[in-house]
């Protein structure tokens, strides 16, 4: 062992190997970007994470060597070895890797821009009043593309304003900018550029997900699955009482139109029903009747019409002769 690394110093390697058990010891090991990660922010996340994930923070040439030792017994291990740039901590853990992620992602922070900085989304700076007293604020203000106007002794800003797009390199005048006006564009905390589960790579594309529409499409399965079982008459712990409901209804009517005298609540209702179509068909009756003696009058008169007419007639020639 000594020959093989001679060199390399015994802690580094001793280091390594520690390492090496480590990844033989828990089923995911993930590898999170520590750019811009405060000493104080870090700290927390280890008290939240404790007795569910060991932190480590090591060399990336040390835990290439780790990768090594173990490949044997961790399959595909040493496909991690391309995200190993930058500043990196690595978490060893057998929590489910999205579950981790979404923890991580939970609790990032939003801190003051420096110069230099990317911006991470677009940087809206709304309307409103600043707070700011008139002065050389408004030309820095200005500067940045931000109209502004005074009223009750502010400075106001006229309109809301994207200072900065997603991508963009934020200028120090920018920085200085949202520093005053108190807002904090950059989000810091751990994210996760890789993790290795049990022989499968996942690469933060993989473990990014949308909560609230899985939600969403869990919500709207189950309504359709709900909906299909309930129409095809599928038994269930879910179904039975709406199918026993809609039995009960489809027997209730079924007894109703059939005249079916098996309880006093549908004899009520079937006398009923049959009061409603008895009145019904009497006041259709009357209707008939009362439209047949119209027309009978009707008719009478046109045929009396008829047969005074051709008396008057004779009578108006006899008159003339």
């Amino acid at each position: 062992m000594v020959s093989r690394n001679k060199n390399i110093p015994e802690r580094k390697v001793r280091e390594a190997e520690e390492l090496a058990e480590m990844l033989k010891a828990y089923a995911v090991v993930s590898i999170a970007n520590l750019y811009k990660v405060r000493a104080a922010q870090l700290q927390e996340l280890k008290k939240k994470l404790r007795g569910n994930v060991e932190i480590r923070v090591t060399k990336n040439t040390i835990m290439q060597r780790a990768f090594e030792r173990c490949e044997k017994i961790r399959p595909n291990i040493n496909k991690l070895s391309e995200f190993l740039t930058g500043s990196n901590i690595f978490l060893f853990t057998n929590m489910n890797p999205f579950k981790l992620s979404l923890f991580l992602e939970r609790n990032k922070v939003k801190t003051t821009a420096k110069a230099g900085d990317i911006a991470q989304t677009d940087i809206v700076v709304p309307s409103g009043n600043t707070g700011l007293a008139p002065g050389p604020v408004i030309s820095e203000l200005n500067e940045v593309g931000l109209l502004t106007k005074i009223e009750t002794g502010s400075v106001w800003i006229a309109r809301d304003t994207v200072v900065a797009k997603k991508g963009e390199t934020i200028s120090p005048k920018l920085a200085s900018v949202l520093s005053r006006l108190g807002i904090k564009p950059i989000e810091v905390g751990l994210s996760i550029k890789a993790a290795y589960d049990e022989g499968t790579i996942l690469t933060e594309n993989d473990l990014r997900i949308d909560l609230q529409k899985i939600i969403q499409q869990i919500q709207e399965a189950h309504t359709c699955a709900f909906n299909v079982a309930v129409n095809a008459a599928y038994p269930c712990p879910e179904t039975a009482i709406p199918l026993l409901h809609i039995a009960q209804s489809e027997a209730f009517n079924l007894a109703l139109n059939a005249v079916v005298f098996d309880s006093p609540t549908i004899s009520k209702l079937i006398i009923s029903k049959a009061y409603s179509e008895a009145l019904s068909l009497e006041t259709y009756l009357t209707t008939v009747t009362k439209q047949s003696a119209a027309a009978e009058k009707t008719s009478n008169s046109e045929e009396k019409v008829q047969k005074e007419e051709p008396k008057q007639k004779k009578e108006t020639t006899a008159e003339k002769k």
